[in-house]
Parts: C-alpha cells; sequence; structure tokens
C-alpha cells in the first residue's frame, strides 16, 4: 500500500537528465556513425560523452546533444588546423614554413601507402633508397655531383660534424656562431656531436689569417655559416669560399635557407649552386624554406672531394638516425620536379597584383562589414623562416579594425594577420589568390561573430608597417 500525496502538495519536477539519450543510441545516429568511419570511435565517443555532460548541467536540451557532439568534432583526427596566412610572412615558422605545391601533396598521397621506396621493381631486390630525390637534386643544382637528405637543416650540418670532425676541431668565425631559433644554438649542436670549436676573428671583423693561424692537424674542417635571421653592419669583415678553398681542408658552407640557385630579388642571399662554384666542398641547406618543399636537411658536395664526403656521410652510422621517411622523399622530389612552389610564387608575385586583389577584397567587404571599416592598403612583407634578414618586400593588404584579429584566428579555417598601430592587416602575399574566397568569408563570419559592423579603428593611424618586429607591428597571434 502506497501513501498517497499529501492534498495541497505538487509532485517534484522529473529529472531533466533522465532525457539525456544514451551513449549507444548517440553514437547510432548516421551523421555520428559516419564521423567514426572518418575519425575513429574513441574521438567521437569523447565528444558524444562531453555533450551529455553539457545536457546534464542544462547548457543544452537532451534533444541536441547529437548536434553538439557533431559541431565539437575536428575535420581530421589531427589537432592541427588549416591557417590562412596573412602575416605577409612568406616562410612563417610558427605555421609550418613552406606550404607544398599541389605536386608535391599529389606525391604525397602516393607515399602514403605502399610504395616502391627501397625497392626495384624491374629486379624485385632492394632499391636505393631516395635515388629519385637525389637524381633531382643533382639536376637542379649545378656543380653538385653527390647529394645526401637528412631529416632538417640541423641534422644535415651535425651529422657532417659528427662524419669529419668528432674528436677534431671545427674552424669558425665568432660572428657566425649564430643561435638558430627556440634557444638552439650552433656552437650547441656542433658539439653535441663530439667536434670542438676553434673561434677565430671577433664578431664584426675576420680575416684570412686569422683562419690560417687555427689551421692544423686537428682540423676538421672550416665552417662558414650564413647569418640568415640577422645582418650585422658598418665596420665589418669575412671570408668567402673562395679564399678558405685554398687552406688544405674542407669547407663546409652552412646556407640554411635553401636557395639552390641564385634570384633576382635575394642579392644577399647564398646560394647552393654559387657556393659551390665559389669553392666550398660542401654546402647544407634546409628543404622547407626558400626550397619551398617539406623539412629536410640537404648536404650538396661539388666533384671529387665533395662527392667523397657525402659518401662518407652517408655511411655514417650517424645518418640511420636522421633518416628521412617515404613522405618527405616523395614530397621533395614532387617540389624539385613539379611546378613553381607557392613560396617562389609568393615571392615573385606582382605588387600592382597584390594591390588589385587588396582592393578587390576591400570593395566586396565594404557591404557586409559597413562604410570606414575595411580598406585596401599597401604593405611590407618579409621572407622570414631565417631567410634573407633584412628585406623586405612591397604587398598590399586589406585592414581591419584590430578586434577581428581574435575572431579570425578562432575561425574555420583560422586566418592569421598582423598588427599595426592598431589595426589587422591581412596581407596577401603569402596567401595564395585561390584563397582569396576563403579570406573573405572568413572575414564576413567574424564580422557575424562579434567585430560589429561599424567598428572603426580607434587608433585612426594609416595601417602600413612591416612585417618585421618593433613596437607598433606584431603577427596577430602575440
Amino acid at each position: 500500500m502506497t501513501d498517497a500525496p499529501v492534498r495541497g502538495t505538487t509532485a517534484p519536477p522529473p529529472d531533466p537528465r533522465r532525457a539525456v539519450p544514451r551513449t549507444d543510441a548517440v553514437l547510432a545516429d548516421p551523421r555520428l556513425a559516419e564521423a567514426v568511419h572518418r575519425l575513429g570511435r574513441a574521438l567521437v565517443k569523447r565528444a558524444v560523452v562531453d555533450a551529455q555532460q553539457r545536457a546534464r548541467a542544462g547548457e543544452i536540451p537532451p534533444a541536441e546533444v547529437a548536434e553538439a557532439a557533431l559541431a565539437a568534432l575536428p575535420r581530421t583526427a589531427t589537432r592541427l588546423r588549416p591557417v590562412l596566412n596573412a602575416t605577409g610572412v612568406l616562410l612563417h615558422t610558427n605555421l609550418g614554413r613552406a606550404p607544398l605545391s599541389a605536386a608535391a601533396r599529389a606525391a604525397l598521397a602516393v607515399a602514403a601507402g605502399t610504395c616502391d621506396v627501397e625497392l626495384d621493381l624491374g629486379t624485385g631486390t632492394r632499391g636505393r633508397r631516395g635515388a629519385g630525390v637525389i637524381d633531382a637534386l643533382l639536376e637542379a643544382v649545378p656543380g653538385a655531383a653527390a647529394a645526401h637528405v637528412a631529416n632538417n637543416g640541423a641534422a644535415a650540418l651535425a651529422l657532417v660534424a659528427a662524419t669529419l670532425a668528432t674528436g677534431r676541431e671545427i674552424v669558425v668565425s665568432r660572428g657566425e656562431l649564430v643561435e638558430i631559433g627556440d634557444g638552439f644554438r650552433i656552437p650547441d649542436l656542433l658539439e653535441s656531436t663530439g667536434a670542438r670549436l676553434r673561434e677565430v676573428g671577433t664578431t664584426n671583423r675576420t680575416h684570412l689569417a686569422d683562419y690560417e693561424r687555427a689551421i692544423g692537424p686537428d682540423t676538421g674542417f672550416v665552417l662558414k655559416v650564413h647569418p640568415s635571421n640577422f645582418t650585422v653592419s658598418g665596420f665589418t669583415s669575412a671570408v668567402g669560399p673562395e679564399e678558405l678553398a685554398g687552406l688544405g681542408v674542407p669547407v663546409v658552407a652552412d646556407i640554411g635557407s635553401g636557395l639552390l640557385t641564385p634570384h633576382p630579388l635575394l642579392p644577399e642571399e647564398p646560394d647552393a649552386a654559387g657556393m659551390l662554384a665559389r669553392g666550398a666542398t660542401l654546402v647544407t641547406a634546409s628543404g622547407d624554406k626558400l626550397l619551398g618543399g617539406p623539412q629536410a636537411g640537404l648536404v650538396l658536395g661539388g666533384a671529387g672531394e665533395g662527392a667523397a664526403l657525402v659518401e662518407r656521410v652517408r655511411r655514417f652510422p650517424l645518418a640511420r638516425a636522421m633518416r628521412v621517411d617515404k613522405l618527405t622523399l616523395a614530397a621533395l622530389e614532387a617540389t624539385l620536379r613539379g611546378p613553381v612552389t607557392p613560396v617562389r610564387a609568393a615571392l615573385d608575385a606582382a605588387v600592382d597584383e597584390l594591390r588589385h586583389r587588396a582592393r578587390r577584397l576591400a570593395a566586396e567587404l565594404a557591404a557586409a562589414l559597413g562604410p570606414g571599416v575595411v580598406e585596401a592598403v599597401d604593405s611590407v612583407a618579409t621572407v622570414g623562416g631565417g631567410g634573407a634578414p633584412g628585406l623586405t618586400l612591397p604587398s598590399a593588404a586589406v585592414a581591419l579594425p584590430e578586434r577581428f584579429a581574435a575572431i579570425l584566428r578562432g575561425g574555420d579555417p583560422a586566418v592569421l594577420g598582423r598588427l599595426v598601430a592598431g589595426r589587422c592587416l591581412l596581407d596577401l602575399r603569402a596567401l595564395d589568390p585561390a584563397d582569396d574566397a576563403a579570406l573573405a568569408a572568413a572575414v564576413r563570419t567574424a564580422a557575424r561573430s562579434g567585430a560589429a559592423p561599424g567598428d572603426t579603428d580607434p587608433a585612426g593611424a594609416p595601417a602600413t608597417g612591416t612585417a618585421t618586429t618593433g613596437t607598433a607591428t606584431r603577427t596577430a597571434g602575440s
């Protein structure tokens, strides 16, 4: 027998948590079932559980659990997100440096499955790993007789040092002992291989006689390091590889940026072919900078001694630990053999065309953002990525109020611009013209999301500046 309800009272409302659908019921939704196939069950289930918790907390109605889970799912099973590079920095290290060409991306798809990376299909026996890349490098660099590929630029230099100078001395100018990023320094890198550094000259001036006095029986090689992320001007002097070549020891030139042959806009940037022609025995460089390919370290040797040293480097035991995978080999070969890379296209972009794009985008966006909010302006871009320090490139940008910067970073795709004098500049030099429509869509979405039409620049300053560091100029992510 049950107690009758007390007259004049009401029954407690049903617990809303009972209306939250079960996990298996939500996962049975065809849209989430497709997501499981694409992203994996664990990731999708986590999104469902999080949505259920939001429903139990009263943040969303129980009927919206599936929708909330779908909205929280990423496009892919990686946390990496696509970003439109509107900073005006062609090789932005925080954005992965060089964007790959369409040819390189297609090559990645081939290499992603099983492929003949180390197999001779004609004979059915083991083939030489990376033979296609080596051939492509030798074709691309006049004067190169041998080449090897490591997993990044620092690895290429460290591998050379370990091969030629473990327990011996590396002679290097004090003005070239640079820090290469994230606190890593060339001296520490070289000494980690067991080599000893023999510093010569001073910070600003080094002469041939300084090297001559340092050369001895313990010299492994003379190292020339291009100071790729800074410049020293004024009362300076340095010694080129053509003079060092007469010292009787190998000359290793680390050019950093990966420029293989000269470029008219970069007269001060050393290139691999030029350094070999000037007397360098070996050249080391990066693949993901001005070359425009994937992260890789290149070792190039000239005919005779250079080719013999490359073979020593290739056979050195540490080379196995620094070996590149099939994806890098495929993307690098396609970069070398394929069409113009996005980096080269951005470097060669005509400023008049950049201005035309900026005006077209500003006019298109004015209707959505309101009068006085968006403007096409001249801008200044840089190479970045440790290349062409001090060099600026004329560019054009779309200028918006500064408040757009944070909203654009949170979009899909994210957009990274540059903050100058209270405005957010979306510089177009590093942005593929094919992405202009996506940029415009992102700005329109940002305007609807919180950067209200009619907002104006409180500073009222002209939106011009450089992509270099300074008090008034910074990346919109800083």
